[in-house]
């Protein structure tokens, strides 16, 4: 990024080196910015997404735009914000002024899918008026329309069906909500397009855009008390200390990886449902400690939404990079320093604008970390999948005009990939997503739904030395009819095991149909029947009332032969351990009490 696009010109880093206290009361200065960011999100936020599954991220970033710190967020959203912002940096120019907030969410420049909005604040020196950080939150939406409730259509074949695509809104200009703006952005445009209808509900969309502001705000604030406390210049400096420190942890990793792989090569492929390959190729340079990670051989862009943005292939591979460090240090751009990360031009991982990419973001990212570890050798595949599931109501009448309604989004976990010396985790969300499910008591008292089952799905482990994790059922009546989307991978492959260890089971999506007389559901004596319809990893389904879902999620791969197969016995793995409170309230128990 050339220094013409910002307001302030990076300091150049000391010749002299850090000293160690301060590089780690800085690292941990800088996060806590970002934390106090989140916890401000979450607690003036009032979706379900951000304040209970908390689907969001907040980061610290240097006036050339690239990430300095972040909280252990959503890995996804962290690597690719700083394209997001650097993107903004070169629309506006030195034009941004204090009191301006950016809005964005378009793949195109650098968000990852429509219904994840950033929004971004610039932090002003007091004195120069120069831009000296960025603030930057991600949350993820419920619904921003498009074809279907949720934002996350599992057909949709342009990024039109998909929602509100907005490149560049300045939602706040000189310190003045643009509402009208946000109703132009959010429900005028995308109802334009056949099919598809603006937000279904802003009044909630409106008010966590209002709170990621918000929290943006909490973290201009803090940044100006450390700089109060430090002087502009020394926290400039250590910010870039920050980032050298990563990108010399990474190098050591990449020396580390060629001596004990013995190769400076290293290769890998795993391939999506619907067979479309993921080939990557690590040439190490062990003098530098320098890497080229090639996706040559990757399938071209497919019709479906599982194209990846760039952003989103260069937030997978930062989150393998640091995942792979043995030491604590901040996720940040040094991370990316010593790596050329190569995509092939018209691939699934550089897809055209018009692009579907819905599912790229959720799907094909967790592919690309498990063909990342799997060329470094470091563990078994994990369930691949985050099991988008979104259900709602709203859209379109029958004379084209747009119905108000709701849609709710989730995720849903699955088995984790085994290592060389530990077991895979069960029902976790796994690598890149790091979000939580919705508590049941709260699914059902919001929304017209009952859980009739959520445990973990026994025997969907990849058995060996050391076994995958177990996969989860998720088992949902709706008690009202209702247009109901899952969004899937790993239902016709299975996550694969390392070092002999067997694979884990691949995941089913099964409709349990009530009977209808209208739809002929009668059996051979005239009885109403019950029908179990697989309806496969990618489907939207018009649920009547008293319907059901089963999902069952894929389970991670094992790492090592099971001795114990080898000799012709098979044990289920057992996975003791004690009982931890988890959910929304516990949290909030638990943060109560730290304070």
């Amino acid at each position: 990024m050339a220094n013409a696009d910002t307001h302030a010109t990076p300091p150049k880093t000391p010749s002299s080196g850090p000293d160690p206290i301060l590089l780690t009361l800085f690292a941990n200065r800088f996060m806590s910015v970002a934390e106090a960011m989140g916890r401000s999100l979450q607690q003036t936020s009032i979706s379900t997404n951000i304040k209970e599954r908390l689907d969001f991220s907040c980061a610290l970033f240097a006036p050339d735009g690239d990430l300095v710190a972040n909280a252990p967020f959503i890995p996804i959203h962290l690597g690719s914000m700083s394209f997001a912002v650097k993107y903004q940096m070169r629309l506006h120019g030195k034009t941004l002024k204090e009191g301006d907030v950016l809005m964005t969410n378009s793949p195109h420049a650098g968000g990852s899918h429509l219904p994840d909005i950033t929004i971004i604040t610039p932090v002003f020196d007091s004195n120069t008026n120069e831009i000296i950080f960025f603030t930057a939150s991600r949350g993820h939406h419920a619904d921003i329309g498009g074809i279907l409730p949720g934002s996350m259509p599992p057909t949709s074949v342009n990024i039109f069906e998909e929602g509100a695509n907005i490149e560049s809104f300045k939602i706040v200009d000189g310190g003045v909500f643009d509402r009208k703006g946000l109703v132009e952005y959010m429900i005028e445009k995308p109802s334009q397009y056949p099919g598809s209808s603006g937000c279904r509900n802003l009044r909630d969309v409106e008010s966590d855009l209002k709170a990621q502001i918000a929290a943006n705000h909490k973290g201009v604030q803090l940044i100006h008390q450390i700089i109060e406390d430090y002087g502009l210049q020394t926290v400039q400096e250590y910010m870039y200390h920050i980032r050298a420190n990563a990108e010399m942890s990474v190098r050591n990793l990449l020396k580390d990886v060629a001596k004990r792989a013995g190769s400076n090569i290293l290769t890998a492929v795993d391939y999506l449902d619907d067979g479309s390959p993921i080939n990557l190729k690590v040439e190490i340079n062990e003098t530098a400690g320098s890497a080229v990670l090639d996706f040559a051989g990757t399938g071209c862009e497919v019709r479906g939404n599982l194209n990846s943005p760039i952003s989103v292939v260069h937030s997978a591979v930062i989150y393998c990079m640091r995942a792979m460090l043995d030491i604590d240090i901040p996720l940040n751009a040094g991370c990316l320093v010593p790596l050329d990360i190569r995509i092939p031009p018209k691939s699934l991982l550089s897809p055209s604008r018009t692009a579907a990419v819905c599912g790229g973001n959720v799907l094909t990212s967790q592919r690309i970390v498990d063909v990342v570890l799997k060329a470094f050798h470091a563990c078994a595949a994990s369930q691949g999948c985050t099991n988008n599931l979104t259900f709602g109501t709203g859209g379109k009448d029958k004379d084209g005009a747009s119905v108000a309604g709701w849609g709710y989004y989730e995720t849903i976990a699955g088995g984790s990939g085994a290592g060389p010396g530990w077991h895979g985790t069960d029902g976790v969300h796994t690598h890149i997503t790091n979000t939580r499910i919705g508590d049941v008591e709260i699914l059902e008292r919001r929304y017209p739904v009952m859980v009739h089952r959520f445990g973990l799905r026994h025997g969907s482990a990849g058995l060996g030395k050391w076994h995958g994790g177990e996969g989860v059922v998720r088992d949902l009546e709706f008690l009202e009819p209702m247009q109901v989307s899952i969004l899937s991978e790993r239902r016709t492959r299975q996550p694969y095991g390392m070092e002999g260890g067997g694979p884990g089971a691949m995941g089913r999506n099964t409709w349990i149909k009530q009977p209808r007389r209208e739809d002929g559901d009668l059996d051979a004596e005239g009885n109403r029947t019950t029908r179990e319809i697989n309806i496969g990893g990618k489907a939207t389904v018009y649920m009547g009332k008293g319907d059901k879902l089963v999902i069952e999620t894929p389970g991670g791969g094992a790492w090592g032969v099971d001795e114990n197969a080898r000799h012709g016995k098979k044990e289920a793995p057992e996975h003791a351990r004690a009982w931890e409170p988890r959910g929304s309230f516990a949290e909030r128990a638990a943060a109560q009490a730290a304070f």
